[in-house]
C-alpha cells in the first residue's frame, strides 16, 4: 500500500509539499498521479510522473506552480505546490498505475488509490 501526507492549511501564496510513500513494493514500474477533488466539483488530474524515466505531466491549472518528483531510494513521490490559490483547496489523492508505457491522465487508468490528504488554502 502507499500513504499520502503533507496536506494542511496554508494562506494564499504559500507552499505545501505532499508525499506519497510506497510500502512493500517499488514504484519503479509505476506511473504515479496526483488527483484532487473539491466539494461539488469533478475530480481533476493535477500531475503525474512515470517513475522509470521521470516523464511528467501537469494540468494547465497548476503548470508553473506545482512540481512533481520522485525519490526512488525512498520509494516516494512528491508534489511541491507553490503560489497556492484558494481554488487549489481540495482533497488530494495519490494514485498508482502499473506497467503502462505512457502517462495516464484519467483516474480510471490507475490501479490503486491512496486515502487522500486535505489541502486548504485561505484567502
Amino acid at each position: 500500500h502507499f500513504v499520502e501526507s503533507g496536506g494542511g492549511l496554508v494562506q494564499a501564496g504559500g507552499s505545501l509539499r505532499l508525499s506519497c510513500a510506497a510500502s512493500g513494493f517499488s514504484f519503479d514500474d509505476y506511473a504515479i498521479g496526483w488527483f484532487r477533488q473539491a466539494p461539488g466539483k469533478e475530480r481533476e488530474g493535477v500531475s503525474c510522473i512515470r517513475v522509470s524515466d521521470g516523464t511528467t505531466y501537469y494540468a494547465s491549472s497548476v503548470k508553473g506552480r506545482f512540481t512533481i518528483s520522485s525519490n526512488n531510494a525512498k520509494n516516494t513521490v512528491y508534489l511541491q505546490m507553490d503560489s497556492l490559490k484558494p481554488e487549489d483547496t481540495a482533497v488530494y489523492y495519490c494514485l498508482a498505475a502499473y506497467g503502462l508505457g505512457y502517462l495516464p491522465i484519467d483516474s480510471y487508468e490507475y490501479d490503486y488509490w491512496g486515502q487522500g490528504t486535505q489541502v486548504t488554502v485561505s484567502s
